[in-house]
Protein backbone atom coordinates (compact mmCIF):
# COMPACT_ATOMS: atom_id res chain seq x y z
CA UNK A 1 0.00 0.00 0.00
CA UNK A 2 3.00 2.39 0.37
CA UNK A 3 3.63 2.58 -3.42
CA UNK A 4 0.14 3.96 -3.90
CA UNK A 5 0.14 6.62 -0.54
CA UNK A 6 3.21 7.61 -2.22
CA UNK A 7 2.15 8.50 -5.76
CA UNK A 8 -1.52 9.73 -4.79
CA UNK A 9 0.57 12.20 -2.43
CA UNK A 10 3.46 13.19 -4.74
CA UNK A 11 1.17 13.21 -7.15
CA UNK A 12 -0.94 15.76 -5.44
CA UNK A 13 2.29 18.14 -4.70
CA UNK A 14 2.85 17.99 -8.98
CA UNK A 15 -0.69 18.69 -9.43
CA UNK A 16 -0.02 22.35 -7.67
CA UNK A 17 3.09 23.12 -10.67
CA UNK A 18 2.61 26.00 -12.74
CA UNK A 19 3.19 24.18 -15.47
CA UNK A 20 0.43 21.39 -14.20
CA UNK A 21 -2.19 23.80 -13.29
CA UNK A 22 -1.69 25.61 -16.98
CA UNK A 23 -3.20 22.21 -18.32
CA UNK A 24 -5.57 21.79 -15.24
CA UNK A 25 -9.38 22.90 -16.97
CA UNK A 26 -9.34 22.23 -20.67
CA UNK A 27 -9.60 18.36 -20.69
CA UNK A 28 -12.33 18.84 -18.31
CA UNK A 29 -14.03 21.55 -20.40
CA UNK A 30 -13.43 20.56 -23.89
CA UNK A 31 -15.69 17.20 -22.60
CA UNK A 32 -18.26 19.54 -21.25
CA UNK A 33 -18.57 21.40 -24.39
CA UNK A 34 -18.12 18.17 -26.80
CA UNK A 35 -21.26 16.55 -24.76
CA UNK A 36 -23.55 19.69 -24.12
CA UNK A 37 -23.21 20.40 -28.02
CA UNK A 38 -24.34 17.06 -28.66
CA UNK A 39 -27.17 16.73 -26.19
CA UNK A 40 -28.19 20.01 -27.65
CA UNK A 41 -28.03 18.82 -31.23
CA UNK A 42 -29.84 14.70 -30.77
CA UNK A 43 -31.81 15.58 -27.29
CA UNK A 44 -35.03 14.51 -28.98
CA UNK A 45 -33.43 11.51 -30.81
CA UNK A 46 -31.75 10.66 -27.37
CA UNK A 47 -35.62 11.09 -25.38
CA UNK A 48 -37.11 9.19 -28.28
CA UNK A 49 -34.95 5.98 -27.91
CA UNK A 50 -35.13 5.68 -24.76
CA UNK A 51 -38.86 5.95 -24.38
CA UNK A 52 -38.54 3.18 -26.78
CA UNK A 53 -36.41 1.00 -24.67
CA UNK A 54 -38.54 1.58 -21.63
CA UNK A 55 -41.70 0.56 -23.24
CA UNK A 56 -40.21 -2.82 -24.67
CA UNK A 57 -39.82 -3.41 -20.64
CA UNK A 58 -42.12 -3.51 -17.72
CA UNK A 59 -40.38 -0.51 -16.46
CA UNK A 60 -42.91 1.91 -18.70
CA UNK A 61 -45.98 0.28 -17.29
CA UNK A 62 -44.48 0.69 -13.80
CA UNK A 63 -43.96 4.47 -14.51
CA UNK A 64 -46.78 5.07 -15.87
CA UNK A 65 -48.64 4.34 -12.90
CA UNK A 66 -49.63 6.27 -9.81
CA UNK A 67 -47.45 9.48 -9.43
CA UNK A 68 -44.18 8.51 -11.87
CA UNK A 69 -46.58 9.27 -14.70
CA UNK A 70 -46.77 12.71 -13.82
CA UNK A 71 -42.77 13.10 -13.65
CA UNK A 72 -42.26 10.32 -16.57
CA UNK A 73 -40.56 13.13 -18.71
CA UNK A 74 -38.47 14.56 -15.96
CA UNK A 75 -37.74 10.85 -15.38
CA UNK A 76 -35.99 10.24 -19.13
CA UNK A 77 -34.43 13.72 -18.54
CA UNK A 78 -32.78 12.86 -15.18
CA UNK A 79 -31.53 9.18 -16.83
CA UNK A 80 -30.19 11.46 -19.87
CA UNK A 81 -28.14 13.86 -17.61
CA UNK A 82 -27.24 10.17 -15.21
CA UNK A 83 -25.56 8.42 -18.03
CA UNK A 84 -24.13 12.22 -19.36
CA UNK A 85 -22.28 13.25 -16.54
CA UNK A 86 -19.89 9.88 -16.69
CA UNK A 87 -19.67 10.25 -20.56
CA UNK A 88 -17.89 13.39 -19.52
CA UNK A 89 -15.54 12.05 -16.94
CA UNK A 90 -14.54 9.22 -19.46
CA UNK A 91 -13.69 11.48 -22.09
CA UNK A 92 -12.11 14.19 -20.45
CA UNK A 93 -10.25 10.51 -18.88
CA UNK A 94 -9.25 9.86 -22.54
CA UNK A 95 -8.60 13.94 -23.51
CA UNK A 96 -5.84 14.04 -20.65
CA UNK A 97 -4.66 10.51 -21.09
CA UNK A 98 -3.74 10.72 -25.70
CA UNK A 99 -2.85 14.59 -25.46
CA UNK A 100 -1.95 15.73 -21.86
CA UNK A 101 -0.04 12.70 -20.67
CA UNK A 102 3.16 13.43 -22.68
CA UNK A 103 3.71 16.97 -20.85
CA UNK A 104 3.19 15.50 -17.12
CA UNK A 105 5.16 12.67 -17.90
CA UNK A 106 8.28 15.19 -19.07
CA UNK A 107 7.73 17.26 -16.16
CA UNK A 108 7.94 14.29 -13.54
CA UNK A 109 10.44 12.62 -15.10
CA UNK A 110 12.49 15.83 -15.54
CA UNK A 111 12.04 17.07 -11.74
CA UNK A 112 11.58 13.29 -9.86
CA UNK A 113 13.47 10.90 -11.78
CA UNK A 114 16.24 12.45 -14.36
CA UNK A 115 18.00 9.06 -13.97
CA UNK A 116 15.48 7.28 -15.76
CA UNK A 117 16.67 6.43 -19.52
CA UNK A 118 14.03 7.16 -21.74
CA UNK A 119 14.21 3.54 -24.12
CA UNK A 120 10.75 4.68 -25.84
CA UNK A 121 8.74 1.06 -25.76
CA UNK A 122 5.47 3.10 -26.58
CA UNK A 123 4.04 5.48 -29.45
CA UNK A 124 1.30 7.54 -30.28
CA UNK A 125 -0.35 4.52 -32.31
CA UNK A 126 -0.39 2.54 -29.50
CA UNK A 127 -1.49 5.06 -26.93
CA UNK A 128 -4.49 5.84 -29.34
CA UNK A 129 -5.14 2.06 -29.51
CA UNK A 130 -4.70 1.08 -25.79
CA UNK A 131 -7.24 4.04 -25.15
CA UNK A 132 -9.84 2.53 -27.74
CA UNK A 133 -9.26 -0.88 -26.11
CA UNK A 134 -9.93 -0.03 -22.63
CA UNK A 135 -13.26 2.60 -23.65
CA UNK A 136 -14.55 -0.59 -25.03
CA UNK A 137 -13.71 -2.58 -22.30
CA UNK A 138 -15.25 0.05 -20.08
CA UNK A 139 -18.38 0.46 -22.05
CA UNK A 140 -18.88 -3.31 -22.60
CA UNK A 141 -18.47 -4.22 -19.26
CA UNK A 142 -20.63 -0.65 -18.48
CA UNK A 143 -23.53 -1.99 -19.99
CA UNK A 144 -23.59 -5.94 -18.63
CA UNK A 145 -23.88 -4.52 -15.11
CA UNK A 146 -26.53 -2.76 -16.36
CA UNK A 147 -28.95 -4.48 -14.59
CA UNK A 148 -27.19 -4.92 -11.56
CA UNK A 149 -27.35 -1.25 -10.75
CA UNK A 150 -31.04 -2.02 -9.75
CA UNK A 151 -29.53 -4.07 -6.79
CA UNK A 152 -28.84 -1.11 -4.36
CA UNK A 153 -25.45 -2.98 -3.03
CA UNK A 154 -23.89 -2.85 -6.38
CA UNK A 155 -24.53 1.07 -6.87
CA UNK A 156 -21.14 1.98 -5.54
CA UNK A 157 -19.03 -1.25 -6.23
CA UNK A 158 -20.09 -1.22 -9.87
CA UNK A 159 -18.32 1.91 -11.16
CA UNK A 160 -15.63 1.85 -9.00
CA UNK A 161 -15.03 -1.37 -10.01
CA UNK A 162 -15.17 -0.47 -13.56
CA UNK A 163 -12.97 3.12 -13.37
CA UNK A 164 -11.14 0.71 -11.41
CA UNK A 165 -10.06 -0.97 -14.53
CA UNK A 166 -10.31 2.60 -17.10
CA UNK A 167 -8.24 4.08 -14.77
CA UNK A 168 -5.39 1.33 -14.32
CA UNK A 169 -5.69 0.50 -18.42
CA UNK A 170 -5.58 3.65 -20.08
CA UNK A 171 -3.17 5.42 -18.16
CA UNK A 172 -0.37 2.81 -17.20
CA UNK A 173 0.83 2.48 -21.03
CA UNK A 174 0.93 6.28 -21.33
CA UNK A 175 3.17 7.04 -18.12
CA UNK A 176 5.66 4.20 -19.10
CA UNK A 177 5.69 4.61 -23.11
CA UNK A 178 8.48 7.07 -23.03
CA UNK A 179 10.58 5.21 -20.77
CA UNK A 180 9.86 1.91 -20.39
CA UNK A 181 10.82 -1.00 -23.18
CA UNK A 182 8.26 -3.14 -23.88
CA UNK A 183 9.65 -5.97 -21.82
CA UNK A 184 10.34 -3.66 -18.88
CA UNK A 185 6.62 -2.71 -19.39
CA UNK A 186 5.79 -6.11 -19.19
CA UNK A 187 7.28 -6.76 -16.19
CA UNK A 188 5.48 -3.43 -14.35
CA UNK A 189 2.07 -4.70 -15.56
CA UNK A 190 2.93 -8.65 -14.06
CA UNK A 191 4.68 -7.29 -11.17
CA UNK A 192 2.54 -4.39 -9.66
CA UNK A 193 -1.02 -5.27 -11.29
CA UNK A 194 -2.92 -5.69 -8.02
CA UNK A 195 -1.91 -2.39 -7.04
CA UNK A 196 -2.61 -0.74 -10.43
CA UNK A 197 -6.41 -1.91 -9.94
CA UNK A 198 -6.02 -0.18 -6.30
CA UNK A 199 -4.68 2.59 -7.70
CA UNK A 200 -7.43 2.78 -10.18
CA UNK A 201 -10.24 2.18 -7.51
CA UNK A 202 -8.55 5.15 -5.61
CA UNK A 203 -8.70 7.62 -8.09
CA UNK A 204 -11.88 6.89 -9.23
CA UNK A 205 -13.46 7.51 -6.19
CA UNK A 206 -12.87 11.31 -7.62
CA UNK A 207 -15.44 11.06 -9.70
CA UNK A 208 -18.09 10.98 -7.07
CA UNK A 209 -16.81 14.63 -5.16
CA UNK A 210 -18.40 17.57 -6.70
CA UNK A 211 -15.87 20.39 -8.49
CA UNK A 212 -12.95 17.79 -7.64
CA UNK A 213 -13.95 15.84 -10.15
CA UNK A 214 -13.58 18.14 -12.30
CA UNK A 215 -9.71 18.30 -12.05
CA UNK A 216 -9.31 15.15 -11.48
CA UNK A 217 -8.12 13.79 -14.86
CA UNK A 218 -4.96 15.30 -14.47
CA UNK A 219 -4.47 13.92 -10.83
CA UNK A 220 -5.44 10.32 -11.97
CA UNK A 221 -2.81 10.39 -14.37
CA UNK A 222 -0.10 11.90 -12.37
CA UNK A 223 -0.39 9.58 -9.61
CA UNK A 224 -0.12 6.73 -12.26
CA UNK A 225 2.68 8.10 -13.85
CA UNK A 226 4.37 8.71 -10.10
CA UNK A 227 3.48 5.19 -9.55
CA UNK A 228 4.76 4.13 -12.60
CA UNK A 229 8.20 5.41 -13.13
CA UNK A 230 8.31 4.82 -9.45
CA UNK A 231 8.37 1.01 -9.83
CA UNK A 232 10.39 1.12 -13.36
CA UNK A 233 12.79 2.47 -11.47
CA UNK A 234 12.69 -0.85 -8.74
CA UNK A 235 12.63 -3.06 -11.34
CA UNK A 236 15.89 -1.34 -13.00
CA UNK A 237 17.71 -0.96 -9.74
CA UNK A 238 17.04 -5.07 -9.46
CA UNK A 239 18.59 -5.39 -12.82
CA UNK A 240 21.67 -3.73 -11.44
CA UNK A 241 22.43 -5.48 -8.42
CA UNK A 242 21.70 -8.24 -9.98
CA UNK A 243 23.87 -7.65 -12.83
CA UNK A 244 26.91 -6.13 -10.42
CA UNK A 245 26.09 -9.59 -8.40
CA UNK A 246 26.83 -11.81 -11.58
CA UNK A 247 29.81 -9.36 -12.12
CA UNK A 248 31.08 -9.84 -8.79
CA UNK A 249 30.59 -14.08 -9.42
CA UNK A 250 32.29 -14.09 -12.07
CA UNK A 251 35.50 -11.77 -11.17
CA UNK A 252 35.42 -14.42 -8.09
CA UNK A 253 35.68 -16.80 -10.02
CA UNK A 254 38.67 -16.04 -12.26
CA UNK A 255 40.44 -15.12 -9.08
CA UNK A 256 39.83 -18.37 -7.37
CA UNK A 257 39.13 -20.81 -10.48
CA UNK A 258 39.55 -23.67 -8.26
CA UNK A 259 36.27 -23.04 -6.57
CA UNK A 260 34.42 -24.05 -9.56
Amino acid sequence: MKPIFSALLEALQTLFHPRILALILWPMLLSVVLWVGAAGYFWVDWVTRINILLQATSVEQWIATGMLAVMSHYLITFILVMLLLPVIYVTALVITAVFVMPVMVNHVAQKYYPELERKQGGSTAGSVWNSVLAISIYCAGWILVLPLWLFSPFVIVLPIALFAYLNQRLFRYDALAEHASKEEYEQVIERSSGKLYLLGAATGLLQFIPVLNFFSPLYVGLAFIHFCLAELRQIRQGGDALGDMQTGLLIEKRSHPWRG
